[in-house]
């Protein structure tokens, strides 16, 4: 059954085990989602629940927006994500949704948005490799050959410079290391996408062994 949380990332620390091994850990702080809204079968075709994290000011939130989050009797929240393949029967609307629903040891999917490097060459954005840095050599860190001579064109999936990161990235079987449900702390292991402060969506992991 899947189960999940938003977060907030506070930033990366080291952590000790037991047998003395340093864990490099991913520090999220998750505080109380809310449940804003139940999906069923009879009335959208699909189970999911609806959870909101982080309260939005008032100002910025727009009349729908209040009113959706009245009838769960809280106040509009800045980020709201879905949660499918969860039994709807196990929750109410207005329920908090807090971190103790992980324990240690369990693997776990986290989605964020990675950091943004703006415009960027080929080598940094694919992974190609560069040619000599010779004198005599005129090619260095370009993209390399366009395609064959006969279509006269590009192809689509050619790998070129542009655009890089600040795309939704999913890692995943990542450890729950800690829990700390008194200051709605997980400790993950290992790096999570996105900058400090960044939203992250935690869930069970699908492909957990």
């Amino acid at each position: 059954m899947t189960k999940g949380i938003l977060g907030r990332k506070i930033g990366m620390t080291q952590v000790f085990a037991e047998n003395g091994d340093l864990i490099p850990v991913t520090v999220v702080e998750a505080t109380p989602n809310i449940v804003l809204q139940k999906k069923t079968v009879e009335t959208d075709g699909y189970e999911a629940i609806q959870l909101g994290f982080d309260d939005k000011p008032d100002r910025l939130a727009t009349k729908p927006e209040k009113g959706h989050a009245a009838k769960a009797n809280t106040a509009p929240k800045r980020f709201v994500r879905e949660f499918d393949g969860v039994n709807t029967s196990d929750f109410e609307v207005g329920q908090e949704v807090k971190v103790d629903i992980f324990a240690e040891g369990d693997l776990v999917d986290v989605t964020g948005i990675s950091k943004g490097k703006g415009f960027q060459g080929v080598i940094k954005r694919h992974g190609q490799s560069r040619g000599p840095m010779a004198h005599g050599s005129r090619y260095h860190r370009r993209p390399g050959s366009m395609g064959p001579i006969a279509p006269n064109r590009v192809f689509k999936q050619k790998a070129l410079p542009g655009r890089t990161g600040g795309e939704q990235v999913t890692v995943q079987n990542l450890q729950i290391v800690k829990v700390d449900t008194e200051r709605n702390l997980l400790l993950i292991k290992g790096n999570v996408p996105g900058p400090k402060k960044s939203l992250l969506k935690i869930k069970a992991a699908v492909k957990a062994k």
